[in-house]
This record gives structure tokens, C-alpha cells and sequence, in this order.
């Protein structure tokens, strides 16, 4: 009630309070999520990012970021949607890094007109990376034949249960190679006039906040709350913005209820998704 009298008074009598919306991009980035775990990815944010910017009163959009990163192509398309949505409603975006934003988390970061982090936080990582496991001495002590039939010389490139081949690797590096230039041109455009001549910046390495402030690989440290009271006043309000959940209290975009009978084989395959995600998040102390 006291919101509907507030808005039935003149305007000149309101003490009006500045709404900056907030939103949170969390986790390991990947197309899918899976039966234990939620991915971040364009598909499960994009509602939350088109409700935020077309929050017409506010002053700018708050982005915040804690993911070690993942797939570079969902990374880009975070980063350009919120780059297109920015244009569009002409806001300003202040980007705030929690525990981490390294690698593909760092190249959503740049989608912001600042970056601020704690002096803890970690930022950085501007590279590439593959793994995966290699399995052909297991089969051979189990007994099991590998059988693969293709047309194409390189259908089985990189094939687990093969020995490694070293113009597959080459191959891959090659891939690698093109990916790890497109990420340094974002950098090198997106920190233009910021960044430290020092090519260890492009080098994998990561930073805590402080470091990554010296690169200019951030603009300052800080917190968001106070760093959004400190622009736009105390009586700043910040509205979480969120993708609506579904039923079953997950996101909508991009979820499928699978039947019974591929429960067995999702919870499998969850748990080695979850195994990957704690590698990823653990090479950064986290």
C-alpha cells in the first residue's frame, strides 16, 4: 500500500530511488546442462538479459560474473548479445567479477564498459585449452575390440580408444591456435588503450584482481554495491533479474524432461559432467 500512495503523490514530492538491475552469470559455460548440474549459456540467460536492459529508467545494467570458463562460442554469444542489447537501449554496462572470470568467463567480462573486481578475485586466463582421456591399454586388458567403420580418412580424429596420432594433435593445435587469436583480438579491442604492453597477458596465465588492475585487464576494485551507491546515490535500489523457472524449478529455455528410460544413462553421464566442473573451477583454488 505504501508503494500505490508513494506513486499518487506529485512527482516533485516522491524521493524517488535509482532501480539498477542485476544479473548473475554463474557457472561453467556450456550449450546443455545436465541432471546434476546448470550450465551457463545464452539459451538459459537470454530472457534475464532482454528483461534487464529494457529496464527503461535505468542508468545501466550490472553485470555479475563467477565462472572459470568453458565453451568459447557460447562465451561469445553472451558477450554479443549484451554488447547488441547495450547499443540498442543505449546502457551502460558495469560488469563485477566475484571469485573468478577466467577464460571464457573473462571474455563475457569484456562485454562490459568497466570491469571491477575484488583485489582477490581471479581474472585472466586468455587462452585455450582441450582435454580429455585416453583409454585404447584398458580395452586391450578387458579384452574388448575397438571396431569403427568410416568414409572419410579423419572421421576417428582424436578417437579416445586409439593410441594419439601426431598429426591429430597438430591438427587440434591448429584449432586451437585460431580460437586463442579470435579471444585476443576481443581483448585487444574491447581494453584498447587500457591494456600493459606485456604479452604474458595472452599467455593462459591468470591474476588476482590487483594483478589483473596493473595489465588493465580490469578498471578498479570494489564491491558492487558500493561501487553502484557510489554513482548513483544511497537510495540506489538493485533489482535482481532473473530467467523464469519452470514446474519443476528449472530454467525453461533449453530444458527437456527426458523419459525413464535415459535416467540411468544421464546420471552417468551427470557425474562425469560434475567431475569435469570441479577440474575446471579447482585449477583456480576454487
Amino acid at each position: 500500500m505504501a508503494g500505490f500512495f508513494r506513486r499518487m503523490l506529485p512527482k516533485r514530492f516522491r524521493k524517488e530511488r535509482v532501480v539498477v538491475p542485476v544479473v548473475r552469470l554463474s557457472g561453467v559455460i556450456a550449450s546443455g546442462g545436465g541432471p546434476l548440474r546448470q550450465s551457463l549459456n545464452l539459451a538459459g540467460i537470454s530472457q534475464a538479459l532482454e528483461k534487464a536492459f529494457g529496464m527503461k529508467a535505468a542508468p545501466a545494467v550490472a553485470i555479475v560474473i563467477n565462472s572459470p570458463g568453458g565453451s568459447p562460442v557460447q562465451s561469445r554469444m553472451i558477450y554479443s548479445r549484451i554488447r547488441d542489447l547495450a547499443r540498442e537501449k543505449e546502457k551502460k554496462v558495469l560488469v563485477f567479477v566475484e571469485d573468478v572470470a577466467a577464460s571464457g568467463g573473462y571474455m563475457i567480462a569484456l562485454a562490459g564498459d568497466e570491469i571491477i573486481a575484488d583485489a582477490t578475485s581471479i581474472v585472466g586466463s586468455i587462452g585455450v585449452v582441450s582435454g580429455g582421456f585416453g583409454f585404447p591399454e584398458l580395452l586391450k586388458k578387458l579384452g574388448v575390440e575397438r571396431r569403427v567403420y568410416t568414409a572419410g580418412e579423419n572421421k576417428v580424429i582424436l578417437d579416445p580408444f586409439q593410441p594419439e596420432k601426431e598429426k591429430d594433435i597438430e591438427y587440434l593445435k591448429s584449432l586451437q591456435v585460431e580460437i586463442h587469436k579470435v579471444f585476443i583480438d576481443m581483448v585487444r579491442e574491447r581494453r584498447a588503450g587500457k591494456l600493459a604492453a606485456d604479452e604474458v597477458v595472452f599467455s593462459g596465465l591468470f591474476w588476482t584482481g590487483g594483478r589483473g588492475l596493473e595489465l588493465g585487464l580490469i578498471d578498479g576494485l570494489g564491491d558492487m554495491r558500493q561501487e553502484l551507491k557510489k554513482r548513483f546515490g544511497d537510495k540506489i535500489k538493485l533489482e535482481l533479474v532473473t530467467t523464469p523457472r519452470s514446474l519443476f524449478g528449472r530454467r525453461t529455455p533449453g530444458i527437456s524432461l527426458s523419459g525413464m528410460d535415459g535416467i540411468g544413462a544421464g546420471l552417468a553421464s551427470g557425474l562425469a559432467e560434475v567431475a569435469e566442473e570441479k577440474a575446471l573451477w579447482g585449477r583456480y583454488g576454487l
